[in-house]
């Protein structure tokens, strides 16, 4: 068995911090992992960690909530250009209760973020108290990280607690792991309750995409059981809820509330350009995430270009509805909540076409209904 070393970074119990951090190829089972702190404007206080597989590389920020920030595989970029720009944007500068409890946007720039975990979704009022949009965690800095390396693989570990008095209490442990010449990084979160009493939870994966993935003619490509807009202005694309325009300044965001078939309980979906030489993919376990959001969200390039192929527990109505549907994870007295998704990036029309074979072999379970408006138990109907 080949030796696991490990190097802490961060570890609030034991006051232990480093602010630059690398090692090369030869100590880190052939990938490169490096931790800096970076400096001037909103990004000013942010940590950074990369780590490049010799194939992929990819940056965690640990002062946001542990979320993936940017990744690349060999001249493809994987992400999107959000209009904060001077991002990563350090919490401090984000204000979520701000403009009627949207303020999360003005740090909203990641490839993927998390979205929790007292709720997700929409702002709304709970009596006195304002929910903003997508809730605390991914604002919240991880206490405790460390660099794994064993054998030819590297794992990122990160803690961070979603826990106050008289409120929820909640842990993410999470690993962010990859292997030397992999074209695909591997999450394994573990949501752990951390309260004398059970405590509930909301989480979904907000994964966030832009060119050279999304261009005119992209499509989302997943095995559906059924699709549902959210509101109206979702049930005008609904037409062409799979393919994707070109960028245009001023269009409204896009919503449709989804379930996918699977095999096993593992099911993949994918966004592929038009040409189908290039993809971007996910693969879960539906059992653990049985809801599936598709945002998409093509304004102007400056605006903000970008869609979500979005797996969680629940949908992002506001927590009311959700717990109505019985979507939201009550966790034991210790009990957790394990959920792990795997993003791979295809470079060549072979590729993408093999995992088009397979989402069409799910597919062929069944053909997916399409509701023509919001339908409960999805969304309010309307």
């Amino acid at each position: 068995m080949p030796e696991r070393r490990t190097f802490v970074l961060t570890d609030t119990a034991h006051d232990l911090w480093t602010e630059d951090f690398s090692i090369d190829g030869d100590a880190a089972a052939g990938c490169v992992v490096s931790k800096r702190r970076l400096r001037g404007g909103r990004r000013d206080g942010v940590d950074l960690i990369r780590v490049d597989n010799g194939a992929l590389t990819f940056q965690v920020v640990p002062t946001r909530g542990m979320g993936l920030w940017k990744a690349a595989l060999g001249g493809d970029r994987v992400g999107w250009d959000s209009p904060t720009h001077d991002g990563p944007v350090h919490p401090a500068y984000v204000q979520p209760h701000d403009l009627g409890g949207i303020g999360w946007l003005e740090g909203f720039d990641e490839l993927m973020v998390r979205c929790g975990l007292m709720s997700n979704g929409a702002p709304f009022r709970d009596g006195e108290a304002l929910h903003p949009l997508h809730g605390r965690i991914a604002s919240i800095p991880a206490w405790y990280v460390a660099v794994h390396v064993e054998g030819d693989s590297v794992a990122i570990e990160g803690r961070v607690r979603e826990s106050f008095l008289f409120g929820g209490g909640v842990e993410l442990r999470t690993t962010y792991a990859t292997t030397r010449g992999s074209n695909a990084v591997t999450v394994r979160d573990e949501f752990v309750n951390v309260k004398d009493v059970p405590t509930a939870m909301e989480i979904l994966y907000h994964w966030n995409f832009g060119p050279p993935h999304l261009g005119e003619g992209s499509r989302f490509v997943a095995p559906l059981k059924e699709l549902v807009p959210r509101d109206a202005r979702a049930a005008e694309g609904l037409a062409t809820y799979d393919v994707y325009g070109p960028p245009e300044p001023g269009f409204a965001e896009q919503a449709y509330f989804c379930s996918l078939r699977d095999e096993s309980g593992r099911t993949a979906a994918m966004l592929r350009d038009k040409a189908g030489e290039r993809a971007v993919a996910l693969r879960y376990d539906v059992t653990a995430m049985p809801c599936f959001t598709l945002w998409k969200c093509t304004g102007g390039l400056r605006d903000g270009y970008v869609t979500g192929l979005e797996p969680g527990v629940n949908f992002p109505n506001p927590r009311p509805f959700e717990e109505a549907q019985g979507r939201v994870v009550t966790l034991p007295v210790d009990g957790r909540h394990v959920i792990e998704t795997t993003l791979e990036v295809l470079s060549g029309r072979d590729s993408v076409a093999a995992l088009e074979s397979e989402i069409a072999r799910i597919q062929s379970q069944g053909n997916p209904v399409v509701r023509p408006k919001p339908t409960a138990p999805f969304a309010r109907e309307g």
